[in-house]
């Protein structure tokens, strides 16, 4: 005869709160997914995804009339990140590059 105890396993619940963040955060996800597969971008590597997300969800956000922008400096990034995203698809640079060449320097 074996003397174990048997031990309850404690589950945590989650607060409200914390589940309506992981919902949001998921449905963000979604939407990110959606727009890199409308962009023709869903096969790039996740580093990569992150470096531009930010771009992208302004791109989508722009063609929905959220905003608009004339702005030069804008219109330079977009044309930096369509340059690299394409230059890495067709093997014309590495990850690495690609993604060192996007990295914002935030201050």
């Amino acid at each position: 005869m074996m003397n174990a105890i048997s031990k309850k396993t404690i589950r945590p619940t989650l607060s409200p709160m914390l589940i309506s963040i992981f919902k949001k955060v998921e449905l963000e996800k979604r939407k990110s997914d959606e727009i890199f597969q409308t962009l023709g971008w869903e096969e790039l590597p996740s580093e990569l995804k992150f470096e531009i997300e930010e771009d992208v969800i302004g791109y989508y956000n722009e063609l929905h009339g959220q905003y608009s922008t004339n702005c030069e400096f804008v219109q330079r990034r977009r044309e930096s990140v369509d340059f690299w995203v394409k230059s890495y698809m067709d093997r014309l640079c590495s990850l690495e590059t690609a993604i060192k060449s996007l990295k914002v320097n935030r201050i």
